[in-house]
């Protein structure tokens, strides 16, 4: 390599970005405090804008179905102008409508478990002085002694415990006050900042096109060309990854709902319906998230047989298996080429960071960046080829 000009600048520039970069990580790590506050800070202020990006990623995928199905033969302008908006609208319906169906099924059940959970330990611990509690209190090994020394002589005195718990409250009335306000506050806050995600998620998806044609003008004049090709990749494999996540999910979720559904018909446990739906969208949630569903259904199905909760137990786990094995990979196939560990590492690390809704990102996030790096090592592998193939040309024709 000859050490021209030009070669000169281009090892100083380098040198330059390398000794900055070090300088910036130095200064990051010594007021770590200070930059994940501004960060925080950062993130809060655009939360709602992030929360509309997710919103339109996650509508585009009904929007997209309703629109190649909505007049399909139709060749009017004002027909064709009309139907991204009619699809948007269908698609917030059918989205509202399945959630408030779930909602519907499976909150009063729960309740109603709550319930029956509660006044089964409030007639539990109502026996205690009865005859019948003495009976059993005393088959236990030192049991006689313990009633007749400690239950059957402790009197609860309840006029100073109304008393005590008259004062704390005058005591700690304002820290109250002040933690009720802030409660009521930060919940009027999330549904403000929920209803402009709505918002801009709607307007994201009326002006994608205009949006996308934007932003890559934007890249390619303020970005040098190769980085900006880069990230224009990048952006379009994220964004096809996630529609691909988005839609074999809500197929497997399908699937799996209708399966657990079926198979509780069958087997007569109580809840079918119910456990089914609420099986369906806890499957959202990758690998995790079919026990969360197991375990809710299996407390509610509890307060009516114990016996029913154990084989809905083990139907449940033997379903995850077939759909682990079976079902999940036909379902999504090429859509989301991850393999099982790499999933489990983004599930496990993206609910760390971000909770369950780093669940659900981790895994397209995941294969956004494992596509990537196989696309570039498939270019390196094949330039190394060709490298050496030219070598080896070279050398036959040197002899």
């Amino acid at each position: 390599m000859e050490f021209n000009k030009e070669n000169s600048k281009k090892i100083a520039k380098w040198i330059i970005g390398i000794a900055t970069t070090c300088i910036l990580i130095y200064l990051g790590v010594q007021n770590i405090e200070y930059f994940s506050g501004a960060l925080s800070k950062g993130v809060q202020l655009v939360l709602p804008l992030l929360m509309g990006i997710f919103f339109a990623l996650i509508l585009d995928v009904p929007v997209r179905f309703f629109e190649r199905h909505l007049f399909k033969k139709s060749k009017k302008e004002f027909v064709k102008k009309m139907k991204r908006p009619l699809a948007l609208v269908l698609a917030i319906v059918m989205i509202v409508g399945v959630l408030a169906g779930i909602i519907g099924l499976v909150i009063p059940e729960l309740i109603n478990a709550v319930k029956i959970i509660v006044q089964a330990a409030v007639d539990l611990f109502g026996k205690i002085g009865d005859t019948e509690a003495e009976a059993l209190v005393s088959k236990l090994p030192f049991g006689e002694m313990l009633y007749n020394n400690v239950l059957a002589n402790y009197n609860i005195d309840w006029d100073k415990i109304g008393s005590t718990l008259q004062k704390w409250i005058t005591e700690q009335g304002g820290n109250i006050m002040n933690t009720a306000m802030g409660t009521v506050s930060t919940l009027v806050s999330a549904v403000v900042n929920f209803i402009i995600a709505i918002f801009f998620a709607i307007y994201v998806l009326i002006s994608k096109e205009k949006l996308e044609k934007q932003a890559q003008r934007l890249i390619k004049a303020w970005i040098p060309e190769k980085v900006g090709n880069m990230v224009i990749h990048t952006f379009e494999v994220g964004v096809g990854i996630f529609r691909n996540f988005v839609s074999g999910q809500t197929l497997e979720a399908v699937i799996l709902g209708t399966l657990c559904m079926v198979g509780m018909l069958i087997l007569k446990i109580p809840y079918a319906p119910m456990v089914g739906a609420l099986v369906g969208v806890t499957a959202y949630i990758p690998v995790v998230g079919a026990f969360v569903g197991t375990a809710i259904g299996a407390f509610m199905i509890l307060t009516v047989s114990p016996t029913k909760a154990l084989v809905f137990i083990i139907y449940l786990l033997i379903l995850q298996q077939i759909e682990g094995n079976v079902i999940y990979p036909k379902v999504m196939g090429d859509k989301i080429n991850l393999p099982a560990i790499w999933v489990l590492a983004a599930v496990t690390i993206g609910g760390g960071i971000a909770g369950p809704l780093g669940m659900i990102l981790g895994v397209p996030i995941t294969s956004t960046i494992y596509v990537l790096i196989r696309e570039e090592t498939e270019k390196r592998e094949k330039k190394l080829a060709e490298k050496a193939a030219a070598e080896e040309i070279t050398e036959v024709e040197t002899e």
